[in-house]
């Protein structure tokens, strides 16, 4: 395929490694962020984000000149937008950054472009509130213009390798300007490429984190019930996973990250009457930290005075840096609440704001409960038995059934375990 020049609006956990393997396969690449610190950063091949090899790739190419970075687009020939789409306070889409990034390509833009929106939208966002202001370019929508919705379906920590071995859905605004989006991203993707309208794109990134979130729920009301029931929900949902047609997702201490835990509120805000499910998975996955906190209480009711709590993992999901919407800050945040806790916390990939975390045995030294919040592998590594030896007392509560139990019932301590009642 002809190389283009390719101006990416947003270089956040998308945008970059997007733009990156656009540059690494011969493209020119325009990368553009409000954020200063981004800029200068990637123009000095460096990267603000942490990725598996991202840093490598974005020093390759910055060094070949294949990618830039600056505040301003610029006129080029495909315009891909993957800016924010967070939620806000009422549970609605905030579209101001894709209003934005829109408008802002407008002088740019001619006869024979592209214009490709990556981020996750509500249906309509193409048609209802893009394309009118791409047509304040003159240019006839679908003909001199060819727009569409290729939404990311990647996991961080994977994303490079994602973004080439996953299928993607192409939703054009007509099917010229969805064979002109295949077209472009086969210079890397090696999965299929579905080609499909712009409102099913939206629709389909939505449902597929949709049925997650919905799954998810289903396993956390089930551990709720096991606890009830006196049976660990874990053996259960092992066990029944062993029918060929059941796939119970596992419990936790609820959904975090930008998708799941924010893409089902965009078809409730569009579908409310319909979206009952929907509606009811989100409000049981948003309530775990709020249970857990319940039972924490219980945990330490005859402990009197000061009860000091260590937290271990605050990120949304194992072995990543990302806490957005992570539901261990959720808890940890109700817990900061009670008047009688004081919390420590304890993350090897999160190391400053306000959640920067201690050592390990200087956050558990003087606790009462220790909690498993998330599952990073190097938490199999640690020494519990030196944990304990620290510890005014030996309460642990896995969320993630994570750590052995039985090992560290030996050890002294008191292991509780989310699904399964003590």
């Amino acid at each position: 395929m002809e190389k283009k020049k390719i101006c990416v609006m947003g270089l956040g956990y998308i945008g970059l490694p997007t733009a990156v393997m656009f540059a690494t396969h011969g493209h020119k690449i325009v990368g553009v962020d409000v954020n200063e610190a981004v800029i200068e950063a990637l123009n000095d091949a460096r990267i603000i984000i942490k990725e598996p090899y991202l840093d490598l790739l974005v020093h390759g190419a910055v060094i070949s000149g294949n990618l830039k970075a600056q505040t301003m687009p610029e006129e080029a020939d495909v315009f891909i937008i993957a800016v924010p789409t967070p939620i806000q306070h009422d549970k609605t889409a905030d579209m101001s950054f894709v209003t934005a990034a829109t408008r802002a390509i407008i002088p740019y833009l001619r006869a024979g472009n592209v214009v490709i929106l990556e981020s996750t939208s509500p249906t309509g966002t193409v048609n209802d509130l893009m394309l009118p202001i791409l047509a304040e370019s003159g240019l006839v929508i679908g003909e001199q213009l060819m727009v569409a919705h290729a939404p990311e379906r990647v996991l961080p920590g994977r994303i490079l390798i994602e973004l080439v071995e996953n299928n993607r859905i192409v939703g054009g605004v007509n099917l010229k300007s969805a064979e002109a989006v295949r077209d472009l991203y086969k210079t890397f993707v090696k999965g299929e490429i579905y080609l499909t309208d712009a409102t099913t794109a939206e629709m389909c990134k939505m449902t597929e984190n949709t049925y997650r979130d919905v799954n998810i729920a289903f396993a956390n009301e089930l551990a709720i019930i096991c606890e009830k029931a006196g049976v660990n929900a874990w053996d259960v949902i092992r066990l029944c996973n062993k029918h060929p047609r059941v796939s119970i997702h596992q419990p936790g201490p609820g959904v975090g990250g930008h998708c799941i835990a924010v893409d089902p509120w965009f078809i409730i805000e569009k579908y409310p009457d319909e979206a009952q499910i929907i509606a009811l998975a989100r409000r049981t996955n948003d309530a775990m930290p709020g249970y857990l906190a319940d039972k924490i209480e219980v945990i330490l009711n005859n402990i009197p005075g000061k009860k000091k709590i260590a937290v271990l993992g605050i990120t949304y999901k194992p072995d990543v840096e990302d806490i957005r919407e992570s539901p261990v800050i959720h808890l940890i945040e109700l817990l900061k609440n009670h008047q009688d806790y004081e919390i420590s916390m304890v993350d090897p990939y999160v190391r400053s704001g306000e959640y920067k975390t201690d050592e390990l045995l200087p956050a558990v030294k003087g606790s009462d409960l220790v909690i498993l919040g998330v599952n990073h592998k190097e938490f199999a590594a640690i020494d519990f038995a030196a944990v304990g030896d620290v510890m005014r007392n030996k309460n642990l509560l896995d969320t993630r059934n994570f750590l052995k139990g039985d090992d560290l019932t030996k050890l002294g301590f008191h292991y509780y375990l989310l699904g399964r009642d003590h």
